[in-house]
């Protein structure tokens, strides 16, 4: 007998992550939580940590760093439009990761990667350069 979204007062933390889509399984959000790379109000947490709404949630994910506020609890994992609406990223979040996205894309157009590999003449040259 599941309870409706009204009733819902706290969930595990790691079920509310799979639930609002920000991991594909509640395993690999266990395993994330658990690696450090979520924290709660500021602090590291178990899986099994109640989330509450108003509560902010760092995670990362890749080369992204999210910082987000709870709305609303959902025991379900629903359609993407549905799991949106149980969180709202905070501005601050949403400007650092644009900012950090930018400084990607303009790294990888000043450095591009060569066109080809070394030779032989050219990988003793670079031996040589780094051990001097």
């Amino acid at each position: 007998m599941s309870k409706s979204a009204d009733e819902i007062t706290s969930i595990r933390l790691d079920k509310w992550l799979w639930a609002a889509r920000f991991y594909k399984t509640r395993a690999i959000a266990k395993e994330m939580i658990n690696g450090g790379k979520v924290h709660y109000n500021g602090q590291r947490a178990k899986s099994s940590k109640l989330a509450e709404v108003d509560a902010v949630i760092r995670l990362r994910q890749g080369y992204d760093e999210k910082e987000i506020v709870i709305k609303k609890l959902s025991e379900q994992r629903q359609k993407a439009a549905i799991a949106q609406t149980l969180y709202q990223e905070t501005p601050e979040s949403v400007a650092k990761r644009e900012t950090y996205a930018e400084a990607r894309r303009l790294n990888v157009l000043n450095n591009p990667a060569p066109d080809h590999k070394p030779d032989k003449k050219q990988r003793r040259q670079l031996i040589r350069f780094k051990e001097s």
